[in-house]
Order: C-alpha cells, then sequence, then structure tokens
C-alpha cells in the first residue's frame, strides 16, 4: 500500500507540467502574452534558467536537512501548497501583458518552478525506503504512468468543457463553454492553472496519507542543516571512491536536462511554428500523454527485464533522433529538404497540413521515450547507489538534477535570441543529450560498496 500511494505524488504534480509548462499556459503566455514567440520563447528559456540556477544551491541541501529531522512528509505537505495558490494565482495573467503583467507573472512562475523541483526531490527520495529493490523500476514507471493519466484527463476536460465549444459544431459538444468561460479573452488558457492547483491538492492526499514516512528525530533544525550540509560534503569527498556513480550522475546532468528541454519548448516551439491554437494543442497534449503513458508502462517493464542501463541509452539514442527530426520540420517542408506543400491534406480541423502530421507523429515517439527515460534514471540510481548511503546519493541524484537545471533553457534562450530563431535554439539542446549519452556508455550497472571515509569536521 504504502508504494502505491507514494505513486500519487507523480500523480498530483505531473498534470500541473503537462498543461501548465507544455502545452496551453507557456504557449499562451509566450503567443498571446509576450505577443512575440521569438521574444517569448527566450523569455520562457531565462524563466526556466534562473529556477534551475535557485535549484542548484538550494535542492541537495534542502533534502539533506530533511533527512536528518527525520521526515518528508512535511516538506512535500509545504511545497505542494506553495504550487497549488501560485498555480491559482495564473488565473491574473491576462493577454498582453495586461492583469498581473509579464515581469510579475514571470516571477510568479519562478516560485512555482523552485517548489515544484524541491517536491520532487523529496517525494523521489521516499522511494528506496518503501518499494522493493525488484519493484522499484515498475513502480516508477507506474508514478509516471499515474501522471500522464492524470494530464490526460484534464486536458479532455478543458478541451470539451471550455475550449472546443463554439469552435465547431459537434453534436456532442455544449453550444458554449461551460461557467461562462470567454475565450475572447483566453480564460480556456488561463483556467488550467487554478483545475492543476486544485487536482494538486487533492491527490497529494494520498501519499502524506498512507505513503510511510521517517520518524521526527528531534533534531533542532540548526542542528539538522549544519549535520546535513556535513554529510553532503562527505557524500561529495567520497566520489573518488564511488567513479562508476560520479560518472553516471554526471552523465545525468546533462540528459537529462536536454531531454527536459525538448518537453517543456516542443509545446512553444510548435504553437510559434505552425500557429497552434488551444484546441490544437489540447489535442496534440491529449495524444502525446498516451503515448508518455504507454511509455512509461512498457519502459518499467523492460527496465525490469533488461536493466536501467540499457533501457536508458535506448531512450536518449531514440530520443535525439527525434529532437533533430523535429526541427527538420517547417510548415512547408519535412527532413529540412523534402518539401510538402502547406496545403490542406484532408478535412480533419486539425493538423491539416503534412508538415503538422509528420511533427505530431514524431513527437509521440519523443514522449515514449521521454519518459522511458525519467524513469530508468530514477532507478538506475537505486540499483548502483548502496543501499547504505540511499539518501546521500539520492541528495547527489538530486543534484545532477538541477545543478545544470538552468542549462537547457539558458541554451535555448541564447541561441533563440542571438539567431531569432525558435528552430535553432530548440535544436541546441541534441548537444546535451548526445554528451550525456557518451558518457553513459562509462557506466556499470552494479552496486557500490560502502567507502570507509573519515567524516568531516
Amino acid at each position: 500500500m504504502g508504494y502505491y500511494s507514494w505513486t500519487f505524488g507523480q500523480a498530483a504534480r505531473d498534470p500541473y507540467y503537462i498543461m501548465v509548462v507544455i502545452y496551453i499556459f507557456f504557449p499562451y503566455f509566450s503567443n498571446t502574452v509576450v505577443g512575440d514567440p521569438v521574444q517569448g520563447q527566450t523569455l520562457i528559456g531565462y524563466l526556466n534558467a534562473a529556477g534551475g540556477f535557485i535549484l542548484a544551491l538550494t535542492a541537495p541541501f534542502l533534502r539533506a536537512i530533511a533527512d536528518k529531522n527525520g521526515r518528508r512528509k512535511p516538506w512535500v505537505a509545504a511545497t505542494v501548497m506553495i504550487m497549488s495558490l501560485g498555480a491559482s494565482c495564473l488565473w491574473l495573467i491576462l493577454p498582453g501583458g495586461e492583469g498581473l503583467g509579464v515581469w510579475p507573472a514571470l516571477a510568479l512562475l519562478l516560485v512555482i518552478s523552485v517548489a515544484f523541483a524541491t517536491s520532487e526531490v523529496f517525494h523521489n527520495a521516499m522511494l528506496p525506503s518503501v518499494a522493493p529493490l525488484d519493484k522499484v523500476g515498475t513502480i516508477s514507471g507506474i508514478a509516471f504512468a499515474a501522471g500522464n493519466v492524470g494530464g490526460l484527463l484534464l486536458m479532455l476536460f478543458v478541451l470539451f468543457a471550455f475550449s472546443m465549444p463554439g469552435t465547431v459544431e459537434w453534436s456532442f459538444l455544449p453550444g458554449e463553454p461551460l461557467f461562462g468561460i470567454d475565450q475572447d479573452v483566453h480564460e480556456h488558457d488561463r483556467i488550467v492553472g487554478p483545475i492543476a492547483g486544485v487536482w494538486m491538492f487533492l491527490f497529494t492526499l494520498p501519499v502524506l496519507m498512507f505513503t510511510p514516512d521517517g520518524t521526527a528525530s528531534g533534531t533542532p533544525i540548526v542542528a539538522a542543516a549544519r549535520q546535513g550540509v556535513r554529510d553532503v560534503l562527505d557524500t561529495l569527498r567520497q566520489l573518488p571512491h564511488y567513479a562508476n556513480i560520479a560518472i553516471y550522475l554526471l552523465s545525468r546532468m546533462f540528459f537529462i536536462d536536454g531531454m527536459v528541454g525538448v518537453m517543456t519548448f516542443g509545446g512553444v516551439y510548435a504553437s510559434g511554428t505552425f500557429n497552434w491554437d488551444t484546441t490544437t494543442l489540447l489535442i496534440f497534449g491529449l495524444c502525446t500523454s498516451g503515448s508518455a503513458m504507454f511509455g512509461a508502462w512498457i519502459g518499467g517493464l523492460i527496465d525490469d527485464r533488461f536493466g536501467s542501463i540499457t533501457t536508458l541509452k535506448i531512450a536518449i539514442g531514440v530520443s535525439s533522433l527525434v529532437l533533430i527530426t523535429l526541427v527538420s520540420i517547417q510548415p512547408d517542408s519535412v527532413l529540412f529538404v523534402v518539401p510538402v506543400g502547406s496545403h490542406s491534406v484532408w478535412s480533419f480541423p486539425y493538423f491539416t497540413t503534412a508538415a503538422e502530421i509528420v511533427y505530431f507523429g514524431t513527437n509521440q515517439v519523443f514522449a515514449m521515450f521521454f519518459v522511458t527515460g525519467l524513469s530508468s534514471s530514477r532507478t538506475l540510481m537505486a540499483r548502483i547507489a548502496p543501499p547504505e548511503m540511499a539518501t546521500q546519493f539520492f541528495g547527489l541524484f538530486a543534484l545532477s538534477g538541477t545543478v545544470t537545471a538552468f542549462l537547457a533553457p539558458l541554451m535555448v534562450a541564447t541561441a533563440t535570441g542571438w539567431f531569432q530563431s525558435q528552430r535553432i535554439g530548440f535544436a541546441s539542446l541534441a548537444v546535451l543529450m548526445v554528451l550525456g549519452a557518451a558518457l553513459l556508455f562509462m557506466v556499470r550497472e552494479e552496486p557500490a560498496t560502502v567507502a570507509s571515509i573519515q567524516p568531516a569536521s
């Protein structure tokens, strides 16, 4: 029961990321609030870079402090409350920079971003203690699948309740958006924030109620902070003994940053390239979430059958090839040089051109291998870290996911702004995935032994 309730934490968080960051709100912010796709992608890149920089400085130390205090649930509860309230406030960000305004909106999104990643650190840290080692791949895959199911259900609701009514004459749709939602002022875009906030709060409750947590140590917070920082430094000093883990963490810094960047900017890039509206993005997101859910399930099974490192190599390799294919697509061509025309190829009102259909299909492949890669990267850490030091090494695992979290969005922002091209900015992410994949070939899937060292004084 404990490890199944743990999966609800992923189910609570991921719909926010799916609806707000990837498919609906960030494209709306870029194209409608900022009003310029190139400038919007640049600002979003710098926003994510700032969040990554803050997390690089704080996340692993907060994790170590929480470990010494003995409990992780209070940290999960606190960060989820921040995210839920912040997501609800996204309703106030109006078209053209009205309402909350562009810069206050960026500040709000930054706070949510930091809280999101911090919550993820504490939630991930619970996995080794609640799931048997031979089931971590399956449980991790189920968690990612549950997150995508939640995102899929909520996007279906937004699509049929708010986005499509009044735009197409289909008998199964309401005649107009429900609850008085006004599409003219993009309320169907803005509503995804409050919906995600409420969902996040409700689905975190099973984690807080049923997942086992550590016992409070009674250690004062200042003493816990000091010891936590010493433990982080001690673990870093031991890395020469744990060379295999160190190479893996270095590899992960790059490939995860690149893969997350592709997923983060994929909707922003598509909306700017093909001028997709909210309904098109919702359909795109729905299908992509379904593909990701399938990939999470299959990836978990493959992981337990063939091992995390083999699964991870496949996921990174395919994801790199998919990114190159995605940036090769323009409104009238694919694979950089193959002309396909910009005329409609069928009567369906969405994804009407050949280029859009190819982009749509290619992205489904990426979604499957992206979630497989996320899940396997987490289970590989559980397989190669000494069980006695799981908390310390998951602290470094968190560090590897945050210390360069600014790099991918910074690359996208800088390349997009420098070349004034969404295409070049998006393509720059391939560098990170190729570098991470090269390092991964030096990693062995075998558990490390505990080193004997003199603790730092």
